[in-house]
């Protein structure tokens, strides 16, 4: 089939999606701390949380957040994502969107980040020291073995329990990891592949519902009048979705981010197959298939591109 054909029909299937999807979607505002899914046991300060707590419930400043069996996802700033596992504990310590804290007390989480403005600081605290998320990526924090991972982005690390102190940080980048000791450590490079835990792929999953109710709202939204960036509810298993001002985003499990001006203005909508959407220039992920002039590539297990981000600084 020719491939103008083919994107039409692919349009045509997106707007039928969309138009369903924005029949149910509300223009509920969600700040820094809002769960937007739970999954098993978990509970606010003694209070159980359950699939309809998601779009109702702000984990406040000074909250804590319990899983037992269960896993929780929190949204931070526009486009950053916080998802807690099984038997884990995180409290709110600044839900500004300026300064955005989260102290992990036991258990694991890991921070999606599909983008980062320079005026942002991301923080997240370990009893064993405060890692400061810097560009966009992946990163995994294990209270257990004092671990803080970088799949992909970069953070800056500050060791040490009192997170007052003048402390250098440590910089890690994609592909490598640091064990928290006394005097800090060095990054050590560890394989991504053998990384993928429970929570790893339950966070992908996550992020590909999140990447499809983004392409049906981005697809409703494109051409609208009084759209505006930021977090929009989509129902169901997804939750809330984030809708970029402008441009195409992936995140780092290599689902794309759309914005409706994006669409509206003709931006071609890449490799969308096998619930994937491929990457730009060619390549996909995992079996995925990518757009390119000329034709479609096959998948490629691989780093995700298309992304502009900054630091910020400590508090």
């Amino acid at each position: 089939m020719p491939r103008s054909k083919v994107k039409t029909l692919v349009l045509l299937s997106l707007a039928t999606l969309s138009a369903a999807v924005f029949a149910q979607t509300t223009t509920v505002s969600a700040r820094p701390g809002t769960l937007n899914y739970v999954e098993g046991q978990a509970s606010i300060e003694g209070r159980q949380l359950d699939p309809g707590s998601a779009n109702n419930t702000t984990l406040q400043t000074g909250q804590i957040l319990v899983t037992t069996n269960g896993k929780t996802e929190i949204l931070l700033t526009p486009g950053v994502f916080l998802r807690l596992g099984d038997n884990s504990a995180a409290q709110m310590i600044s839900s500004n969107l300026t300064h955005t804290e989260v102290r992990l007390d036991h258990g694991i989480a890991n921070v999606e980040v599909d983008q980062i403005y320079k005026q942002n600081t991301i923080l997240i605290d370990l009893p064993s020291g405060q890692t400061q998320l810097l560009k966009h990526g992946l990163y995994t924090f294990d209270v257990g073995n004092s671990t803080v991972r970088v799949f992909d982005g970069e953070a800056d690390v500050f060791p040490g329990k009192d997170l007052q102190a003048a402390v250098k940080p440590i910089a890690v980048k994609g592909g490598h990891q640091l064990v928290l000791t006394g005097d800090g450590g060095t990054p050590q490079h560890f394989d991504k592949d053998k990384a993928e835990d429970d929570l790893y792929k339950w966070s992908s999953l996550r992020s590909q519902y999140l990447g499809t109710a983004n392409l049906n709202l981005a697809s409703t939204y494109a051409g609208a009048s009084g759209f505006y960036p930021g977090w929009y509810w989509a129902g169901g298993p997804y939750g809330y979705t984030w809708l970029p001002g402008n441009g195409l985003f992936w995140s780092p499990y290599g689902y794309g981010f759309y914005s409706p001006y994006y669409i509206y203005g003709g931006g071609p909508i890449y490799g969308y197959g096998r619930g994937f959407y491929g990457y730009r220039g060619g390549y996909g992920y995992r079996g995925g298939y990518g757009y390119r002039a000329g034709g479609y590539a096959g998948g490629y297990h691989g780093a995700v591109g298309g992304f502009r981000g900054g630091g910020g600084g400590r508090r």
